[in-house]
């Protein structure tokens, strides 16, 4: 179920915008990974961790095995996966 109240923070905000890279264009989008997430950003794996806990959480994104996450909405802006 999707919190559609839940406000992300900046660090989150960071990993949702890497989620998103490539909607709309002819390219794969939507899986990472969080290594993969530590060095597109400046986050350290306590942050990367606790941001893709807390996206989890509120339905945002959903972890499909150990180590891969997948974007499921951003109900601001309606990009989305069928997988709500």
């Amino acid at each position: 179920m999707v919190n559609r109240d839940y406000t992300p923070t900046d660090n989150e905000e960071q990993i949702l915008d890497i989620f998103k890279e490539g909607y709309g264009e002819d390219i794969p989008w939507g899986r990472v990974n969080p290594l993969y997430l530590r060095k597109r950003t400046d986050l350290n794996k306590q942050q990367v961790n606790y941001a893709l806990s807390q996206l989890t959480a509120a339905g945002w994104i959903k972890k499909l095995t150990e180590g891969l996450y997948e974007f499921v909405t951003d109900p601001r802006t309606e990009p989305r996966l069928n997988h709500e």
